[in-house]
């Protein structure tokens, strides 16, 4: 099993102190997460894609580049890549820099985008927004394949013969379809025979399993080998310590917040309480043994690969936070690679004669 961590860059309050960092502060806090996670052996860091308050994602192949620079050896996710709101062709020329500059380290997890502010700033709404996803994505597949195309579509100008540069230095990118609950993404997944990536956050297992049902359904429905099929999932929440008691009390204040937060904006609570959280939901907080298990039971319904986790502090206090993650890597980490294995990442795959 492969685990990446991830931040979708939030500048909100702290849990705990009600202090709000700079913007400033925020973005090298990021960097800062990835260089950790790259030291003690994370698979891979992932960023997110949102264009409005609290989020400060709305850049993903600048923060990713960034970071790029300081690491050497963590795969870099974007997670996700809302390809509904950009010109494919301007995706493409960002991302396949990004690609060249990171030797190779880059993963992209695309999605439709949610929030108001995709009509404020972009005018995409949920009336048009699967289908400029469906074909941002078949067009960016096209310019990344071939060094000329030749297309026509429905939101942009169309293109003869266009050649779009720099050219990436992996000759296939591996593009996973994020998804929550929408039969749309798994099904353009399976179609064209990509990897698929479940949110796995918001409520108990099953619609996400059931998601990754109709994924596999469909994978073998287009003709493609069953054991090809490729699966990731979130987590709802990460803390680990030696005892459950100690895991629970660290992320009590963030559970709290969270659902504080959640009712002021009218939002439905799913779990009331973080016994009930922890019980039921993706999370993963507990003892070492406890989050082995979780992961284990998990895998038995969605059959996963790659996990991503939290990058976030949260409100924990710095030796809390640092020691969840050590902890992960020290006893949770190798358990799971030994049980579950899983295929390479961009970062060991071989391509253009390059083995990163």
């Amino acid at each position: 099993m492969k685990f990446l961590l991830m931040t979708l860059i939030t500048r909100v309050p702290d849990p705990v102190t009600g202090v709000v960092p700079t913007t400033r502060d925020r973005l090298h806090e990021v960097v800062e997460q990835a260089r950790r996670a790259e030291e003690l052996g994370y698979d891979g860091f992932a960023v997110g894609e949102r264009h409005e308050d609290p989020f400060l994602s709305a850049a993903p192949p600048v923060v990713l580049s960034h970071i790029a620079a300081l690491t050497s050896r963590i795969s870099l996710f974007t997670a996700v890549t809302t390809l509904s709101l950009l010109d494919p062709v301007r995706a493409f020329e960002d991302y396949s820099t990004l690609d060249n500059l990171s030797e190779g380290r880059l993963e992209l997890i695309i999605g439709k985008g949610n929030g108001a502010a995709q009509a404020q700033l972009y005018h995409v709404t949920t009336e048009d927004q699967w289908a400029r996803n469906r074909e941002g994505y078949e067009l960016f597949r096209a310019l990344w394949d071939s060094e000329e195309v030749t297309w026509s579509g429905q939101f942009r100008p169309s293109l003869t013969a266009a050649k779009a540069l720099p050219r990436p230095l992996q000759p296939r990118v591996r593009i996973w379809h994020g998804s929550a609950t929408s039969l749309e993404s798994v099904e353009l997944a399976a179609r064209h025979g990509d990897p698929v990536f479940s949110a796995n956050v918001t409520n108990p297992i099953e619609p996400y399993a059931a998601l990754i049902r109709h994924y596999r359904e469909q994978w073998a429905h287009h003709g493609h080998d069953p054991a090809d099929a490729l699966v990731g999932a979130g987590t709802a929440g990460f803390h680990v310590a030696r005892t459950s008691q100690e895991a629970v009390e660290a992320f009590r204040p963030l559970f709290e917040a969270r659902t504080s937060l959640q009712r002021k904006v009218g939002n439905p609570v799913v779990f009331e309480t973080i016994e009930d959280f922890v019980t039921r939901s993706s999370a993963l907080v507990g003892s070492p043994e406890q989050v082995i298990d979780k992961v284990g039971r998990y895998h038995e319904q969605f059959g996963h690969e790659v996990i991503h986790l939290s990058a976030e502090r949260d409100g924990r206090t710095e030796s809390a936070y640092l020691g969840s993650l050590e902890l992960f890597q020290a006893e949770v980490a190798p358990e799971l690679r030994r049980r579950i294995p899983s295929r390479p990442l961009a970062v060991g795959r071989q391509f253009s004669g390059v083995l990163s």
